[in-house]
């Protein structure tokens, strides 16, 4: 008995092509009428075709040619994450010439679709987009303040404490996520709301991020211990996992960032003093050395970040006096003085041999303490 031959799937055969039955042309002169749906030969008239498919893109922009800013788009905006709900909504629109009935069913579509939490959000979120603003942050620091603070909204762990205190601490909980540091002094200075207030919040969120990473990675352990990302987005909302920097790429949670260091305020002090490449790179190195000897424990990195600062100016020889430094930290020449002090008493210990051998630094240039 001889085996059947299996059936192949169909397949358009890219080899046979349409021509014009009357004028026969090689090739053919057709044109696709889409207004009509027709295909037509151009030569002699001919309809080879009826209810063609439109292949084009479905919509146009006319903006650039009417006036009255009508765009007939029929194509809406993509979701925002950072809202609640599937966005898809009809709108009623009314003109200037608009009748009655048309205005009064915007106004009754208006009220049924006024939802309390989306627009708390979009005040919460234009608050930190103007903070973030006032601060000179990259966008991605001001999109993952607005995620951290969704997400507190979101559980409503937080009902009755100042939503200031608490967009405050989830622009600084941003700020150190994204590698661009901020003291809880500058944060203070933009959104007007006291040290004592974003310190007590900080906390509060810092616990808060670190129960859910726990209750994440519990999550994972449940359904087999597999650290997948997709097993994540099961258990969890898509938003807490899609914003970088809040959570690790990899999926292994909330990321509870190290306090801010004098070597990370060190870069931002001397670009605003505008001082050199290799100033920067002394000025850290001494930071560092500084943390390492504990010369200046105890103190604020602010402080101890502007010392070090005012030290590696004069041993580049791009001097800078102590009230220039002062202005840009935010603290007392008083107090940058007293740390210079103590790291005068030890300057060996902090300036490397190897700069003095290749005359990057001269000890000679320091002040007298």
């Amino acid at each position: 008995m001889i085996a059947a031959k299996p059936q192949e799937p169909w397949t358009e055969n890219l080899t046979l092509q349409m021509i014009c039955k009357d004028c026969k042309e090689d090739p053919p002169n057709l044109v696709e009428d889409f207004s009509a749906g027709d295909m037509i030969c151009a030569s002699c008239g001919l309809v080879l075709g009826d209810r063609i498919v439109d292949t084009r893109s479905e919509w146009r922009t006319f903006t650039n040619d009417d006036q009255n800013n009508d765009d007939p788009s029929r194509v809406g905006d993509g979701a925002n994450p950072l809202l609640n709900g599937a966005q898809l909504s009809t709108n009623i629109a009314f003109g200037g010439g608009a009748a009655a009935k048309s205005r009064d069913l915007s106004r009754a579509q208006n009220k049924v679709n006024n939802d309390k939490s989306t627009k708390t959000l979009l005040a919460a979120y234009k608050q930190i987009g103007a903070f973030c603003d006032g601060m000179v942050t990259s966008k991605n620091v001001s999109d993952t303040s607005k995620h951290l603070f969704k997400i507190v909204q979101d559980e409503s762990a937080f009902r009755g404490k100042s939503q200031d205190s608490l967009i405050a601490a989830c622009i600084f909980i941003a700020c150190r996520q994204c590698k661009v540091a901020r003291t809880f002094k500058e944060v203070q200075d933009v959104t007007k709301v006291g040290k004592a207030d974003i310190g007590r919040a900080f906390k509060h969120l810092e616990k808060f991020f670190a129960a859910r990473n726990e209750s994440m990675k519990a999550a994972v352990t449940e359904s087999g211990g597999k650290h997948e990302l997709h097993l994540l987005v099961a258990a969890f909302p898509l938003t807490d996992i899609a914003c970088k920097g809040v959570y690790n790429p990899d999926g292994s949670g909330y990321d509870n960032v190290e306090s801010t260091t004098p070597k990370d305020l060190c870069t931002r002090y001397c670009n605003l003093l505008g001082l050199s490449q290799k100033c920067t790179r002394i000025s850290q190195d001494i930071a560092i050395n500084s943390e390492r000897t504990g010369i200046l424990a105890g103190r604020s990195p602010i402080s101890t970040a502007a010392a070090c600062i005012y030290m590696a100016s004069y041993l580049a020889g791009e001097m800078r006096s102590a009230k220039d430094v002062a202005l840009v930290a935010g603290v007392s020449d008083g107090t940058i003085r007293n740390a210079y002090k103590i790291m005068y008493g030890v300057k060996d210990s902090l300036v490397k041999e190897e700069w003095i051998a290749q005359g990057k630094v001269e000890t000679k240039r320091l002040p007298p303490a």
